[in-house]
C-alpha cells in the first residue's frame, strides 16, 4: 500500500512540475527570446506604410491595377481570407482544376501581353495549399515586369532593380526551397519609387 501511495505521489509531483515546465516556463522563455533577439518576426513580421498597417511578409493578399505585381492565386476563403486559410482540394485529375488552370493560364497571358504559346509559371496559375503564400517565383515575376513598368512609367531596368531587392533565398541559404519574390514588399517598395521616377520616365 505504501509503495502503491508512493508511487502516486511521485507521479502528481512529476504532472505539476511537467505542467510548470512545459505550459509555463518554456513558453514564456520562448517569448522572450524571440521578443529580444526577433521583435519583428515574434509580432508577425508586420509591415507599415505612414504609420499604418498594410499587411504582413508573411501573408499574401490582392492587389488591383496593373501597376502592382500578382501574387498566387489563393483559394483561402473569398480569396486571401486569413481566417479561412486553405487550398481547393482538387486532386490532379480533376476537371475542374484543369479548367481553372486553362483560364488561368489565358487571362495570365493576356495581362502580361504575352503570346499564345508562352509557357505560364506554376505558381501563377494555381494556388498554394494554404492560399496565403506571400511569395511568387522569380520568373513569375519576370514576366510582370514589363506591365508593371509600362504602368508606372518606370524603366524596366528600375522594375528589375526592385525586384531583386524583395527576393528571398531559402533561411540560411539551404532550409526551404527556391528563392522567392515578397509580393508586399515588391509593391509597396514600387509605391515608394515611383513618383520620384515617373515624371523622368515621362519626359520626351
Amino acid at each position: 500500500m505504501n509503495t502503491f501511495l508512493k508511487e502516486c505521489w511521485t507521479s502528481i509531483v512529476a504532472t505539476v512540475v511537467l505542467c510548470i515546465v512545459v505550459s509555463g516556463l518554456y513558453p514564456v522563455l520562448i517569448w522572450g527570446l524571440g521578443e529580444l533577439l526577433f521583435p519583428h518576426q515574434a509580432n508577425g513580421s508586420l509591415v507599415e506604410r505612414n504609420g499604418q498597417l498594410v499587411g504582413s511578409e508573411l501573408l499574401a493578399q490582392g492587389f488591383s491595377g496593373d501597376k502592382y505585381f500578382q501574387p498566387r492565386p489563393s483559394a483561402a476563403g473569398v480569396g486571401y481570407d486569413t481566417l479561412n486559410s486553405g487550398g481547393t482540394n482538387l486532386g490532379p485529375t480533376s476537371q475542374k482544376l484543369m479548367d481553372s488552370i486553362k483560364s488561368a493560364v489565358e487571362a495570365y497571358r493576356k495581362e502580361n501581353g504575352l503570346p499564345a504559346e508562352a509557357l505560364v509559371p506554376v505558381d501563377a496559375v494555381t494556388s498554394s495549399g494554404s492560399g496565403l503564400d506571400p511569395h511568387i517565383s522569380i520568373r513569375n515575376a519576370d514576366l510582370q515586369i514589363s506591365r508593371v513598368a509600362k504602368e508606372r512609367g518606370l524603366t524596366e531596368d528600375a522594375v528589375r532593380a526592385e525586384v531583386a531587392k524583395a527576393t528571398e533565398g531559402p533561411l540560411l541559404g539551404f532550409i526551404g526551397g527556391d528563392p522567392g519574390v515578397n509580393v508586399l514588399r515588391l509593391n509597396l517598395a514600387l509605391d515608394a519609387l515611383a513618383p520620384k521616377e515617373a515624371p523622368l520616365a515621362n519626359k520626351p
